[in-house]
């Protein structure tokens, strides 16, 4: 796999990988017969990590600009950063070991976007140790709000890629085969 293809470096999937969102481009997606239940949960978790990201971005940058108290702040932070870490884990987890087995076997043409998903949660792993850490700083006192929120936009930036990618990736083989095996 080339590095261009690296989470830290690309701009999407190839075109190659992006064939049944041809298909089933997004905006067709809700109203889709298959979009109820799992489709329809697992995009609101995306939406909750990207919900996240965007309250602690949010929040950095109030303390900033001193109009959050520190306290209230940190409180903030170690409730739904830890939340954010927590369950992206738990996600990932799942994802590795029970979802890309059972849809690559369904569409054997996406199984390098599948590599390709796979290396971005491990990617994933060491920018969310990075971010811990950031945010652990904050906690303690080592590390400044705006150090915090620019190590947030950062893991932001990244988290929506792959997100993005990974939907347009998912999405349109459980459109198209349904959820069965999935659940």
């Amino acid at each position: 796999m080339t590095d261009d293809l690296d989470l830290l470096s690309r701009e999407g999937l190839p075109e190659a990988l992006r064939t049944l969102l041809a298909d089933y481009p997004r905006a067709g997606w809700q109203a889709h017969a298959n979009f109820a239940g799992l489709v329809e949960f697992w995009l609101d978790r995306h939406m909750m990590f990207r919900r996240l990201c965007e309250l602690l971005r949010s929040d950095a940058e109030q303390a900033v600009d001193r109009r959050l108290d520190p306290q209230a702040m940190q409180g903030r932070l170690s409730r739904y950063g830890g939340m954010l870490v927590q369950q992206l884990h738990g996600h990932h987890q799942i994802e590795d070991m029970h979802y890309f087995p059972v849809l690559v076997k369904r569409e054997a043409r996406l199984e390098r976007g599948f590599e390709i998903l796979d290396r971005d949660h491990h990617a994933l792993d060491g920018l969310l140790e990075r971010f811990t850490r950031s945010a652990n700083g904050l906690l303690q006192g080592k590390t400044e709000a705006g150090a915090f929120r620019e190590e947030v936009l950062s893991f932001e930036g990244f988290l929506n890629r792959h997100l993005e990618d990974e939907e347009d990736l998912i999405v349109p083989v459980i459109l198209r085969d349904g959820s069965g095996g999935l659940q």
